[in-house]
Parts: C-alpha cells; structure tokens; sequence
C-alpha cells in the first residue's frame, strides 16, 4: 500500500510542477506583453485562476500525505500514549466525515455549474469544484487507510 501512495504522491508532485510552471510562464508572458508591446493574452487570467485553485488543492492532499498541516499539540502532549492514539483515531474520524460533506457539497457545485462557461476562455466554471472533489476523495482515502493502520495497531496493543 505505501508503494502506491508513494507513486500516486510522485504523480501529483509532478502535476503541481507542471501547473506551477505552466502558471508562472502564462503570467509572465502576459506582463511582458503588456508593459512591453501593449497586448495581452486574454485568457491568461481565466486559466490561471483555475491553475491556481487545482495547484492549492493538490498541494492540500501532497501536505496531507506528508502530515505537515497545522498541529496542535497542546493537549495532546499530556496525554498517555494509548490516549493519544484513541484520540488519533477520533481526529481521524471527523476529518473523514469533513471529507464526505466537502465531497457531498462539490458534488452538488460541480453538477450546477457544468453549464456556467467563463465568459472568454468558455471553460466550465464546474472545474473549480472538481479540484475539491478530487482533493477531498484523495484525503479521505488516505485518512481510511490511516485509521484502519491506527485500528489494528490499537487491536494489537498500542503500549507494547
């Protein structure tokens, strides 16, 4: 299982490079020509945006993966080691649940604005509820996994 999570992570790794680069050579392109020729690419602000929402959701589930959100540790630092892991388990849990509503919610967005074309490159506007659809799928199957490794640990005995 980790040598999958670990290929689909390259794989997402490189998606972000791309669309990072990608976005950084139509922004760049569009400065220089409009302070240098007086011309602009239209569409380069459009299709940067939805770059842009696809880079931050795919970095979400590469920060995910590599656990380096936020943590708070103030209360778990007290707590004894079977504790601490239980109350993994519960975190956990409710991170799955976030995930279903966001997935539930995106679902919903990107079935309503399937149709809604931006108003110069035409692209669906759907595309940008489709990255936290994505990410949120992505998240939750990382979370299944990690709750299911913390539930068997928790089985075998965590202190020993």
């Amino acid at each position: 299982m980790e040598r999958i999570i670990h290929f689909v992570s390259k794989i997402l790794e490189i998606f972000v490079i791309v669309i990072l680069a990608t976005m950084s050579i139509l922004v760049f392109l569009n400065v220089v020509l409009r302070y240098g020729f007086n011309s602009s690419i239209n569409v380069t602000e459009e299709v940067s945006r939805y770059l842009f929402v696809w880079l931050t959701f795919l970095g979400a589930i590469l920060a995910f993966n590599e656990n380096q959100h936020v943590n708070v540790s103030i209360l778990t630092q007290r707590l004894s080691v079977v504790k601490k892991h239980w109350l993994g388990v519960i975190t956990d849990a409710m991170i799955l649940f976030c995930c279903y509503l966001i997935i539930d919610g995106s679902w919903i967005q990107f079935q309503l604005n399937l149709h809604n074309l931006s108003p110069i490159s035409e692209i669906p506007t759907a595309i940008t509820y489709l990255a936290s659809l994505v990410s949120s799928t992505f998240i939750a199957i990382l979370v299944l996994i990690r709750i299911v490794a913390a539930i068997r640990v928790g089985i075998k005995g965590v202190s020993q």
